[in-house]
């Protein structure tokens, strides 16, 4: 696997990757993978004949009083991961060749992020989508990979393609869960044994939503009901919020006769946990 560190070397890597006619799949990171990050890498590698990914903790996605000092790290680990699937080239800048000094310029997607998560973490979202924005410039990938785990960045950055008219194919991946039902996520990390447990709530939360849905409720509120009432079993938890909300737009619905995706946002002690499910109905 070669390690590329500047933009510029990455940009004429992949012009002549694309001189030779070959396809470029991107999986982009922020490191200490797990399985879920190594699926959507397996799934970049069938898609096209070279897999890209990145590794950078963007600071500018996390606010003054969030994780960004602690975020796990372990480089040489990724490394070894990411040379098992095989990634052809990995790109891992420093933030000081990200964010030069006088960057003024930023990429908002202004509606799909306002609610959910976008809605407790101000300027989480914004600095989201200039990373991306600024990654799919400099690796120029034919198509990226993100998981529906994220689900509202997700919807944020297929919006921003299409707004700003990327030649890219964004392909989204189902969530990987651990065998008892836990999303897969970097934070896990820093749970104890007994948040561990205790943050199987969330998944159980969403289950109780979909009995809910398939006992015929067709209110967003009666899935949101749901979920609650099984979150409170676990007063550890603490719930930043249950929404249901359209899959797509993410707006506010009064009734579902479209896919709904029901989102959950709730902390273990300093752990911030997000889980997500789509219903839709025949």
């Amino acid at each position: 696997m070669e390690i590329i560190a500047l933009p510029a070397e990455m940009q004429r890597w992949s012009e002549a990757a694309r001189g030779r006619g070959q396809t470029i799949a991107f999986v982009p990171t922020m490191g200490f993978l797990h399985e879920g990050h190594l699926t959507l890498m397996r799934e970049g590698r069938r898609r096209a004949s070279l897999l890209v990914s990145s590794l950078f903790v963007n600071p500018t996605q996390f606010g003054p009083n969030e994780d960004f000092s602690r975020y796990p790290r372990n480089f040489e680990r990724d490394c070894a991961m990411m040379s098992e699937v095989p990634v052809d080239v990995l790109f891992a800048p420093e933030p000081d060749v990200m964010y030069p000094p006088g960057s003024q310029t930023w990429v908002d997607v202004s509606e799909v992020t306002k609610g959910l998560c976008g809605a407790h973490r101000a300027g989480h979202f914004r600095g989201v989508t200039t990373i991306v924005a600024k990654l799919f410039n400099i690796v120029n990938p034919h198509v990226a990979l993100f998981g529906e785990k994220d689900y509202q960045q997700l919807r944020a950055i297929e919006r921003m393609v299409q707004d700003l008219n990327f030649p890219i194919v964004i392909v989204p991946v189902p969530i990987v869960r651990e065998p008892d039902g836990l999303a897969m996520s970097s934070r896990n990390a820093y749970l104890s044994a007994g948040q561990r447990k205790n943050a199987l709530a969330l998944s159980g939360a969403l289950r109780a939503a979909g009995d809910a849905f398939q006992a015929g409720a067709r209110q967003p509120r009666e899935l949101v009901e749901a979920a609650r009432r099984w979150l409170a079993k676990t007063p550890e938890i603490e719930v930043e919020y249950v929404e249901a909300v359209d899959a797509k737009t993410l707006d506010a619905v009064d009734r579902i006769e479209r896919p709904v995706v029901v989102a959950i946002a709730a902390r273990l002690g300093p752990t911030r946990l997000i889980d997500n499910m789509v219903f839709a109905p025949e």
